[in-house]
This record gives C-alpha cells, sequence and structure tokens, in this order.
C-alpha cells in the first residue's frame, strides 16, 4: 500500500480515517509516534482506537504500530548464550480463559535443554501483564513465588540462570500510557491489544502467540513476517482458545522466511485425548497456579495434555524439536525429570535477588 498523504497532527489523521482513509505503514507509524509523545489529547486517543477497531485493523496498521512500540520500549538485556533460542509466548487474551497454559509452556521450554543437554537451549523472555479477570501472567506468575516487578537486569539474569524471565508490560512499555485512560473507559479491545505480544523487550526474534479470532491470527502472522520475525506461530483453536486446544482441532499459521503459510492441526493425531474445555479453565488465580504445579509434580490429564502441546510447538518455533510430535517428547521429559519445577523454583529465586 502506498504511504499516502502525510498526516502530521492528530486532527489530520482522525479526519482522514473518518473520511474512509486507512493508514498505510508509514502514515500508521506517524500517528503512533504522535500518540505515545503525547500528540493526542484522551477525547482523540480514543477516536484513533475506535475508528481503527471498527472497520478492523489492517497489517499495514499493526506494523507500523508495532515498529513505534519496538522503538520506545524499555528493553531487557538478553545474555550472549552461544547457539541458544530467544522465544516469547505471549498472546492478545480476549479468549476463554484457561490455567494460563502459554505461562506454564514457557518454564517447560526453558526447562527442556536441562532434561536434554543435547537439545538446543532455549531462553525465553515472557512478556505479560495483568488481566481484567485477575488471572494474567502476572498474577499467576505472583503466585507461584516469582517477583514480577524485577528489573531489567533481573530479568537479565533470569534468563542467563533459569533460562526464562518475565517482562511485565507495565514496565516496559511507559510511553503506554498516554492510551490507558482512552483504553479503560472504551472497555473494549483495541488495537493495543494486539501491540503488546509484537513488542517483545527483549528483542525475542521467535514467537509462539495466541489470539481470539482467526482473521486477527492471519493478520498477526503476517505482521511477524514484515517485522522480519525467524519463525513464529499464531494460533487460535475451533472451540476459541487463544491455545493449541485439546477440545477442538486449531488453525496454526505459521511465519517463516518472510512469508506465511496455514495448517490445522488435531490433537487426536498426536494421540492427546480429546477433553472437555473446562477440564483446563481454572476458577481463580489460586485454582490457576495449583494447577501448574499439580503438572510440574507428575499430575497427569488434560492440563498436562494441553501444557505438553503448546511447548511443543513452542520448542519447533525455537529449533529445539523438529516436530511437534519431538517436542512433545522434550517437553514431557522437562516435566517428568522434575527440570520444570527446577525452572520455576530458578526463577523464583532469581528474580527475587
Amino acid at each position: 500500500m502506498p504511504d499516502g498523504p502525510p498526516l502530521d497532527d492528530a486532527r489530520a489523521i482522525l479526519a482522514y480515517l473518518v473520511g474512509g482513509g486507512r493508514l498505510s505503514e508509514g502514515q500508521a507509524g506517524a500517528a503512533f509516534t504522535l500518540l505515545l509523545s503525547g500528540g493526542f489529547d484522551e477525547a482523540q486517543t480514543a477516536g484513533l482506537l475506535s475508528l481503527i477497531q471498527s472497520r478492523g485493523v489492517t497489517v499495514e496498521e499493526l506494523t507500523g504500530a508495532a515498529r513505534v512500540m519496538r522503538a520506545h520500549v524499555v528493553p531487557t538485556p538478553v545474555p550472549g548464550i552461544p547457539g541458544s533460542s530467544l522465544i516469547d509466548t505471549c498472546g492478545t487474551g480476549g479468549a476463554p480463559k484457561t490455567f494460563n497454559v502459554s505461562t506454564a509452556a514457557a518454564i517447560v521450554i526453558a526447562a527442556a535443554h536441562r532434561a536434554d543437554p543435547s537439545s538446543r537451549r532455549v531462553l525465553v523472555a515472557k512478556h505479560g501483564n495483568r488481566s481484567r479477570t485477575g488471572r494474567g501472567s502476572a498474577e499467576v506468575l505472583a503466585c507461584l513465588g516469582v517477583n514480577v516487578d524485577a528489573g531489567p537486569e533481573a530479568q537479565s539474569r533470569c534468563l542467563e540462570r533459569a533460562g526464562v524471565c518475565f517482562c511485565f508490560a507495565i514496565h516496559h512499555h511507559p510511553a503506554a500510557k498516554a492510551a490507558a485512560g482512552p483504553r479503560r473507559s472504551l472497555g473494549f479491545p483495541t488495537i493495543f491489544n494486539l501491540l503488546g505480544p509484537l513488542a517483545n523487550p527483549a528483542g525475542a526474534d521467535r514467537q509462539l502467540m495466541g489470539t481470539y479470532r482467526p482473521d486477527l491470527a492471519e493478520a498477526l502472522a503476517r505482521t511477524l513476517a514484515r517485522l522480519g520475525t525467524r519463525r513464529a506461530i499464531v494460533v487460535h483453536s475451533e472451540d476459541g482458545l487463544d491455545e493449541i486446544s485439546v477440545s477442538a482441532p486449531t488453525r496454526l499459521w505459521h511465519a517463516e522466511g518472510g512469508g506465511v503459510r496455514e495448517e490445522r492441526l488435531d490433537p487426536a493425531t498426536l494421540g492427546i485425548a480429546r477433553a472437555a474445555l473446562g477440564r483446563v479453565q481454572a476458577r481463580d488465580v489460586e485454582h490457576a497456579a495449583r494447577m501448574i504445579r499439580d503438572v510440574f509434580a507428575g499430575a497427569t490429564g488434560p492440563a498436562r495434555d494441553i501444557l505438553l502441546v503448546n511447548a511443543a510447538a513452542g520448542l519447533l518455533v525455537a529449533d529445539a524439536a523438529a516436530t511437534i510430535e519431538s517436542g512433545l517428547a522434550l517437553a514431557a521429559a522437562a516435566i517428568d525429570s522434575g527440570s520444570a519445577a527446577g525452572t520455576l523454583a530458578d526463577l523464583a529465586h532469581e528474580s527475587a535477588r
């Protein structure tokens, strides 16, 4: 899409959108640079977000805005570990809530090399936030003993010594405060719900991302490809989850080499038994944390199964596994050897120092 006319102030941008214009990548970058630097008042910010949301965000808008978010991030230093991969498992939220599968998967992915030193070491910079439900990644990790407010230097130490860190979004995107009030007032998801997962503070070039709508999944995958991601999988299950489900098939969009391809994955083909969605949902954050601890301690059943298949996809993205099937075996070894429980303990210890 051509860049279109220059839009150098909030009123011009809003007038262009009201007139039916769509933002090119360059225009979106200019608009979000202006927004994050205080060039929109609250009413104008709400107008911009509403106009974009009402017509459906485009890949060009996502790409331009994501480049600006990345430019404004407070970075997490990444230790230089030869041969390692760096991945994030942050999703967009907005789907029926499970027991924080992507958060638990981050720990299992990081633990895989400890369980099998012949596998590639994977560092996981888990980006996340609080949730309106009170059961986001920040809440469950805090319940598991992790200091979620650890600063960038502590995060770097966690990556080096535990293989995983938590990057609390509220500390890494201070410029996004310019949109915080309007987002709360609007009360519906906006482009910012999609931008967070595209702006990892450690610069992770691999990603396992879930989202709540299939059209958004494809747009996010195409955005990641345009942003130069090394490898990513964006998922949305046919029963509405932003995870690979054990209750229904899941659609996967692979972004790699600048292109995107789609795949449909049925867990039954992997030997995973179908289970009702309620079997992988938690009542509250304490229940979610207990489910994670129970799986790490050896509990079997649907909670373990959904964790294994999502961790397997992450290991595939990180090039620590050649297939989902070999990723399942590696993820199972990470849990059964006690490596996942040990990695969680290390994360809690290092983040609190």
